[in-house]
């Protein structure tokens, strides 16, 4: 057996053990790069599940503030109409009031009438609505529809000679066109 150690070259042996500590130091370099790649796929799967909470939580509020805008919007539509509405109520109580009277007086029936219909013409004015389409006025087809015209001498020509329904506009959005008779 002493024979055999004497053949083995000593330089071998640590040739041998250099490539074994070599190849451990090479897994070993491989098992701490696979275990960064590990904590880096886990890094990136935490921020990728931050993105999509945050995402998600975006989304939400969006379709709740569609959803309230909704609601506000149908709200304002409906407090508006109660409102115009709420205003009308004692002009109606006035033409109540003026179909109860017993009086044949037509005197008294007009003025309670002409009172009702200013009551209508300041609620119109505070709703900030225009009555337009007068005798006289330049016809202008954009808010006027001619239904019939005239030869009026005393009435320059293209001017309206009779109104058959006032016009009304609120702002520049015209809400009825004066139905009107035009001059030649």
């Amino acid at each position: 057996m002493a024979e055999e150690n004497k053949n083995i070259n000593p330089e071998a042996v640590e040739d041998t053990a250099t490539e074994a500590k070599g190849k451990k130091s090479k897994k070993s370099d491989k098992k701490s790069e696979i275990e960064a790649l590990k904590t880096e796929v886990e890094k990136l799967q935490t921020e990728l599940m931050a993105s999509k909470d945050a995402y998600l939580r975006i989304l939400a509020e969006y379709d709740n503030y569609r959803k309230r805008s909704q609601k506000e919007k149908e709200a304002s539509y409906g407090d508006a109409k109660a409102n115009t509405l709420k205003q009308l109520l004692p002009v109606i109580d006035n033409f109540g009031r003026v179909t109860e009277n017993k009086t044949d007086d037509i005197d008294v029936y007009r003025k309670g009438v002409e009172m009702t219909i200013n009551q209508l013409n300041e609620i119109l004015k505070n709703l900030e609505v225009e009555a337009f389409g007068e005798v006289g006025e330049e016809f202008d087809p954009n808010i006027h529809n001619a239904v019939m015209t005239v030869e009026n001498s005393e009435l320059p020509e293209n001017s309206i000679a009779a109104v058959f329904e006032k016009g009304y506009k609120m702002g520049d959005r015209i809400l009825r066109f004066a139905t009107v008779q035009v001059t030649n």
